[in-house]
């Protein structure tokens, strides 16, 4: 199911909320919480019931190993070992398994079958989550909750599919205030209007733009140097509002049940250096990296050639994490070394005028979301190659403005609407500081419609989030 589908927003979602806080108002709360849980999973069940089993399985297994590091004392270093050989080895069978025997295939000579295996959704955000729950168990930071509420930590609808990645101890305690058990309007109010931003982002922008970066990706057979371009430009603006978009629905329909989902996307285009840019881009995912992994290698603690080691295998992880391929390796790597070059250039007191930096910082950004998109290499490359085609650029100056536009003569409003997006992403505020000044005024009230009215009127093109891939 799809936050932005018919059947979610007039159906699933108003009837989930409704007896949600009717059992609540009658103090039923744990059937509450059994309700939210049920409707959790059959929202997940609705895109293949079969991976029900995994994710039900997932939860079982943590749950026990988490409760057991937390209130044994026999066996706690070894049953934290295998929670996490569970939670890694599931994830790698699942995402990786076909990318490992491919490249084995090719090094080795062999003939080994591919299983062809499909990625069960979200699965690389559920599994990040429960092993934040067992590492935090077995430092004895996590507290002891019921099945039904860890049940509810995973499986909580609006955050399950593509996030943001929580802890149990930031999201849990708020589903039993009392407080949060009442219907808030003021909330239902700021959740409609964050839900109605991410919708228009999703629908109006992002996925009418993606029709230029599909065309330069996957159709065109090769590209001049004015189509590289826009192939590009149009996927920085495509994942920009998509997956800020899903973050905004996300946020929107939590709040609407008070649980305020941590920020985890906070305007990355407008930052001045690519350490900027990941303190604001998926920011619960650099979190994750940062205590899980980054902090536990020594971080900055020891030496600096230490530190340069430990922030590479971060963004390689990174790259690893968000998709089984080479392209993802290489994406994360060089993101590794741009934060290495950061790195050394800070400490040397070095510095730049904002606009150059902030210039630099998306050239580099844009160039690399293409090995983030392209198939394989030679789409990249033919991405690539185009845009650092001057000769191709001359000719088609000479030839005149028609033969120039002439792709994109069809597409004029696809081209106003990526006009439109690089104003809004630059010079606007963005949707959680647009949510923070909310008032109920006319004014919010007609913003508000005129965003949920154009969603709504391109809802018939129902598309998936692309972090759903992830």
């Amino acid at each position: 199911m799809l936050f932005n589908s018919f059947y979610f927003i007039f159906l699933f979602f108003p009837i989930t909320i409704f007896v949600y806080f009717i059992l609540n108002n009658y103090e039923h709360q744990k059937l509450a919480k059994f309700w939210l849980v049920l409707t959790s999973l059959y929202f997940y069940g609705y895109f293949n019931y079969s991976y029900l089993i995994l994710i039900i399985a997932s939860i079982v297994v943590n749950y026990s190993a988490g409760t057991w590091i937390t209130n044994k004392t026999a066996f706690k270093k070894e049953v934290f070992v295998l929670g996490i050989l569970f939670n890694v080895l599931g994830l790698g069978y699942f995402k990786y398994y076909d990318f490992f025997i491919k490249n084995l295939n090719f090094i080795l000579k062999t003939d080994l079958p591919i299983l062809n295996i499909l990625l069960p959704l979200g699965i690389s955000f559920f599994t990040f989550q429960q092993l934040s729950f067992l590492i935090d168990s077995y430092r004895g930071k996590s507290q002891n909750y019921d099945f039904l509420s860890y049940c509810l930590f995973v499986t909580f609808f609006p955050q399950l599919i593509a996030g943001p990645i929580v802890l149990p101890d930031e999201m849990l305690p708020q589903f039993e205030t009392l407080n949060n058990k009442k219907v808030n309007y003021e909330n239902i109010n700021r959740g409609l209007y964050l839900f109605s931003i991410g919708l228009a982002k999703k629908v109006v922008l992002a996925d009418s733009i993606s029709y230029l970066a599909n065309l330069g990706f996957d159709t065109m057979p090769s590209l001049t140097f004015v189509e590289g371009w826009i192939t590009s430009i149009s996927y920085t603006l495509q994942l920009y509002l998509d997956f800020s978009g899903y973050c905004d629905m996300a946020m929107g329909l939590a709040l609407m049940f008070n649980i305020i989902l941590p920020l985890n996307f906070n305007s990355p285009y407008k930052a001045l250096n690519i350490q900027d840019f990941w303190q604001r881009w998926h920011m619960t995912l650099g979190r994750f990296l940062t205590n899980y992994i980054y902090i536990p290698l020594g971080g900055n603690r020891k030496s600096e050639l230490i530190t340069l080691r430990n922030l590479l295998i971060v963004f390689l992880i990174s790259g690893v994490w968000h998709g089984a391929g080479w392209t993802f390796i290489v994406w994360g790597a060089f993101h590794g070394i741009a934060i290495l070059i950061h790195r050394v250039w800070k400490n040397k007191n070095l510095f730049m005028p904002n606009f150059l930096a902030w210039l630099i910082t998306m050239f580099f950004v844009n160039i690399f979301w293409i090995f983030f998109r392209a198939q394989n290499f030679s789409s990249a490359i033919k991405v690539l190659k185009s845009m650092f085609d001057i000769g191709s650029l001359n000719e088609l100056i000479s030839a005149g403005y028609k033969e120039l536009a002439q792709p994109y003569l069809g597409k004029k409003i696809t081209l106003i609407l990526i006009v439109l997006s690089i104003y809004i992403i630059l010079f606007c505020k963005n949707s959680f500081e647009k949510q923070e000044c909310f008032e109920l005024t006319t004014k919010n009230r007609i913003e508000k419609f005129i965003y949920f009215f154009l969603g709504l009127l391109l809802l018939n093109r129902v598309v998936p989030f692309l972090y759903f891939n992830f």
